[in-house]
């Protein structure tokens, strides 16, 4: 971890317009995360896993503003430091798991545009897979053959070691339409066939609408749809894996919006094309492939409409009764739970958002260690009880603190905590459970 004076202007303006604004940074994460070691130590063996060929599926459970999301983006910057690919998408009430229309689909062109590396960690980075893999077979011909790029034969011999590529994902379900696009692409390369290319990403990406469209552009039969799409995620994850890359990750949020599906049938096959992914990973059906679903408990525990309204999903997913009873997280099983972080967790965390702050701007007089425990026993008192208080419920009021006081130097401290204006918003209308925001609001 860089210290607080090294760290980049790049890196320390993103987590605080992030945390300012209440939403979880793309960078940087690694300087304010506090506790949850257990559970980042289970997930990072999962890459071990998966990268080993296995296949991993995990839920990460907590109510609002504990560290879902947070957790999540961690573990995506680790996966690409380690050489995944990564893949990330919200789920909304437009993109499902399972659904006509084109629900579903949409979910997975979420995912292709997401789709992250090392060197393209914000997204868009399919063309660049494609490309990188490309001129490094180009390289690896050059030095086996010793040809040129423009001697006679030179892209026979490159066609040639891309087919044994995708031959390997040709075998596996949907896999020759998919390695024939693949094909198809690098054709387009070699002649500088732009519209070839862009036909062969489109495909990739989900966005053909009919397969007599994708017949004529490409030569293919079939289209990535609302039934199959799963099946391409599986492919491109070998497919990544066989061209040099770790494995692939696939991170899916705010699943609590599956279970605001109002319709029972369309709930339960959003369900049973869930547990159908999680068979697959728990069976061994399917290799380099991890997948993360973040949700609340009420999503998982509700006996009416979450999870645990399916006796296979209960069955799956709920808490062994040795851990319950011992009051330990087994962090080997498919769910981790988050859970509050202490009050010693808490302190640290704000003492990092401080050194961010400090860095940023250069100030010479940060809070004391004093005044983080009194700004933190005021959220308490306002928002009552302590056990309760997660890391959302504070980062956005504190990270106002650091502002207010930075643009008023006249302003003290103890002035602003304990004037009267000073109230979280939650303490005034707080969300009923698991519904309401993400993040506690500040106001003065």
């Amino acid at each position: 971890m860089a210290t607080p004076n090294k760290l980049p202007k790049r890196v320390s303006t993103a987590l605080i317009n992030a945390l300012s604004a209440g939403v979880v940074p793309r960078v940087g994460l690694e300087h304010i995360a506090v506790g949850r070691e257990q559970e980042m130590q289970a997930l990072l063996q999962d890459l071990d896993n998966i990268a080993g060929g296995g296949s991993g599926f995990r839920f990460v459970i907590g109510r609002y503003g504990a560290g879902k999301s947070f957790t999540l983006q961690l573990i995506r910057n680790h996966a690409m430091e380690r050489g995944f690919v990564v893949a990330d998408a919200d789920i909304t009430p437009e993109r499902r798991l399972a659904g006509s229309g084109g629900s579903s689909v949409a979910t997975y062109r979420e995912l292709m545009k997401n789709l992250s590396t090392k060197s393209r960690p914000d997204g868009g980075a399919l063309a660049t897979i494609l490309e990188r893999w490309i001129a490094g077979i180009q390289t690896q011909v050059a030095q086996e053959t010793g040809k040129k790029s423009t001697d006679a034969g030179f892209d026979d011999l490159v066609e040639a070691k891309i087919r044994e590529v995708t031959k390997d994902v040709a075998d596996l379900v949907n896999g020759f339409e998919f390695a024939n696009v693949i094909i198809a692409y690098w054709n387009g390369y070699r002649t500088d066939d732009d519209t070839k290319k862009d036909f062969a990403m489109r495909w990739l990406r989900g966005e053909f609408a009919t397969k007599t469209e994708a017949k004529a552009a490409l030569g293919v039969r079939v289209i990535i749809d609302d039934e199959n799409w799963y099946d391409y995620i599986k492919l491109f994850a070998r497919f990544v894996s066989d061209i040099g890359y770790k494995g692939l990750l696939m991170m899916l949020d705010e699943v609590i919006h599956l279970y605001k599906i109002s319709t029972t049938i369309s709930r339960q096959n959003n369900y049973d094309k869930l547990l159908a992914m999680f068979n697959d990973a728990m069976q061994g059906r399917v290799t380099y492939l991890g997948t993360l679903i973040g949700g609340t408990p009420q999503f998982l525990e509700d006996p009416r409409r979450g999870l645990y309204s399916d006796p296979a999903w209960q069955r799956r997913t709920s808490q062994s009764r040795f851990a319950s009873k011992a009051g330990i997280q087994d962090a080997i099983g498919p769910v981790i739970r988050l859970e509050p972080l202490t009050r010693e967790e808490i302190l640290t965390l704000l003492e990092r958002l401080v050194q961010v702050h400090v860095a940023h701007y250069n100030l010479k007089k940060p809070l004391t260690k004093q005044e983080l425990q009194e700004f933190l026993q005021a959220i308490i008192n306002r928002l009552g009880a302590e056990a309760l208080l997660t890391p959302g419920e504070i980062v956005r009021d504190f990270m106002s603190v650091l502002n207010i006081l930075h643009q008023n130097p006249k302003l003290t401290f103890n002035q602003l905590i304990q004037g009267s204006n000073f109230q979280p918003t939650r303490s005034q209308s707080a969300p009923q459970a698991d519904e309401g925001s993400e993040y506690a609001e500040f106001t003065v």
